[in-house]
């Protein structure tokens, strides 16, 4: 059975979510001029999870995040934002804390130069007591090598929830999203992949970028894995056979969050019962539509 006929199975009929994913969303100042230079910023919010539950949840899908949210004076305001996307909060406390902060700019090719102030953020103090019933009510978990790396509360969270999810039949959805500054070491970063790999349904890395850090082809990592290649479009392999997909133009006016965009669009179609290909190729026209906006998450009226 392919994982999207899997994703249709009888037990969807009783999940209470199609997809929940753990990770970490920061406040996010955006300004069009250098950082340096900078002296007007505009507020959003982004982190590559939360970026693709967005997403999910404007295709209809049924989402929730996993989290810890600081209550400085930013965090009643993130979880209004993302209930109001249709994003089940229960599992993202309001706790004693700071939430992380990054201040970013583009240039005129959509490129990014950014810092980030995360360091001890609430989000880092998650432990591996995730809600075992949250997990198992869902139909798929996505995770990442972002979540893995904020701290090792954040790795033992993503390993727990994914030893979890196949202990009872939910799939399970990895983006490694290799960032070598979170790391102390590509050593590190390997290992964590590795450890997760085994419990990985779904493959969605990025190439170059991941490409240091996964153990061997990448094709041969999971049953159903997809490589997006940027402008060169995605591959999709499934059972051994390779569909090419190519990319759609797009207007690039900020890059954040296009590959965020894309795993959630993709995920939430393949949770509609579309064949992999069909999801990957509206999946490219959501990245690209979400290229032509500035900040992590586009307007709603662009998704």
């Amino acid at each position: 059975m392919s994982v999207s006929a899997g994703l249709q199975s009888e037990r969807a009929e009783a999940a209470r979510f199609d997809l929940v994913g753990i990770g970490e969303c920061m406040v996010e100042f955006h300004s069009t001029a250098p950082l340096a230079e900078a002296t007007q910023f505009r507020k959003g919010y982004g982190g590559d999870v939360l970026n693709a539950l967005v997403a999910a949840a404007r295709q209809g899908c049924r989402t929730a995040f996993v989290t810890r949210v600081g209550d400085d004076p930013f965090g009643a305001g993130l979880l209004s934002a993302w209930r109001d996307e249709g994003i089940d909060t229960s599992q993202a406390p309001l706790v004693p804390g700071e939430n992380g902060v990054y201040f970013i700019s583009v240039d005129a090719q959509g490129e990014r130069s950014f810092t980030y102030r995360r360091a001890g953020s609430a989000a880092s103090c998650m432990t591996a007591e995730v809600d075992a019933g949250l997990i198992a009510s869902s139909r798929c978990l996505l995770l990442s090598g972002i979540t893995q790396a904020i701290s090792p509360g954040a790795r033992a969270a993503t390993l727990s929830a994914a030893r979890i999810a196949r202990e009872h039949g939910v799939t399970v959805a990895y983006d490694p999203n290799f960032r070598p500054n979170l790391w102390s070491s590509i050593d590190a970063a390997r290992e964590a992949c590795a450890e997760l790999l085994p419990y990985v349904d779904i493959l969605l890395p990025s190439l170059p970028a991941d490409a240091d850090i996964l153990p061997g082809p990448v094709h041969t990592l999971a049953a159903h894995v997809v490589v997006k290649l940027g402008e060169e479009g995605c591959h999709v392999w499934q059972g051994g056979e390779r569909s090419i997909v190519p990319a759609v133009p797009a207007t690039v006016i900020d890059t954040t969050g296009a590959g965020d965009c894309w795993n959630g669009t993709y995920l939430a179609v393949l949770l509609r019962g579309e064949p992999a290909a069909q999801a990957a190729s509206l999946a490219n026209t959501a990245a690209a539509a979400k290229l032509a906006h500035r900040g992590a998450i586009p307007p709603g009226s662009a998704a």
